[in-house]
């Protein structure tokens, strides 16, 4: 494999240096241009090929874009427009699992996104792509495989639900999206699942567990959940990433 996309957001704000950092490799700025605006792309040429950052919270000035308010198809057009062999999410997510505590990063396999906003590409000719299966398995399992040595477990086959933000859920929230078969809840996964269907690239999804979901931190029920400590905990994942990534330039299985 030689050129991957990824779309990244809480606490991968610096994940483009993370990886220009090893050895031999060199990085430069791009911008993709769509009628969905501008995205700004770190690329980062390695010695097995090229990867290509995006931030999906980017924004002209130093603020960030609230999740609600991402454009998201201006962000999966930028990466598609890489002719990427693979693209990769990675997202902040809140735990619903013990499997799964913060600081551990997951794959996912599955999506519960029941969000009233259509995301698609095709708002003038009917255009509906299969999301049986919405994540490659092979290129999955090279995850599964580098998180099972570097970081000792790999939760996989988890299923993401998809929250519209930009509050945290409710701790009945939380119980009624567990009943319906989610094992993490996050913000922006859903809406990029959707889009990145309709161009055939394959996709893998790295979830990083930042937070538990409201209600389930062990002990402390009421416990409170604040931004600041998810994005703290979701940098702390950074290098965790870079070795997922790497491992995929490889493409070893």
């Amino acid at each position: 494999m030689n050129r991957i996309a990824v779309l990244c957001g809480t606490g991968m704000s610096a994940f483009s240096t993370v990886l220009s950092s090893s050895e031999e490799t060199t990085s430069e700025l791009l911008v993709a241009e769509s009628k969905w605006g501008e995205v700004p792309i770190n690329a980062v040429i390695m010695a097995n090929g090229e990867v290509f950052v995006i931030d999906r919270h980017h924004s002209p000035g130093d603020t960030r874009t609230p999740p609600h308010a991402i454009e998201h198809r201006a962000n999966v057009h930028a990466a598609s427009s890489c002719m990427p062999d693979l693209l990769v999410s990675v997202n902040s997510v809140g735990s619903m699992i013990e499997t799964m505590p913060p600081g551990t990063i997951g794959i996912g396999s599955g999506m519960l996104d029941l969000s009233e906003k259509p995301w698609t590409f095709h708002d003038e000719d009917a255009f509906h792509s299969d999301r049986t299966n919405p994540f490659d398995e092979l290129y999955s399992e090279i995850c599964v495989q580098t998180l099972t040595d570097k970081q000792g477990t790999a939760p996989s086959g988890i299923v993401v639900a998809q929250c519209i933000g930009p509050q945290f859920e409710s701790p009945h929230e939380i119980d009624a999206l567990e009943r319906l078969g989610a094992n993490v809840v996050g913000m922006t996964l859903g809406p990029e699942q959707r889009l990145v269907s309709e161009t055939g690239i394959p996709h893998v999804s790295l979830l990083c567990s930042s937070n538990w979901a409201a209600g389930r931190t062990p002990g402390e029920p009421d416990a409170e959940i604040d931004h600041e400590s998810v994005d703290s905990m979701a940098s702390n994942m950074r290098e965790m990433v870079s070795h997922c990534i790497i491992s995929l330039l490889s493409g070893d299985v």
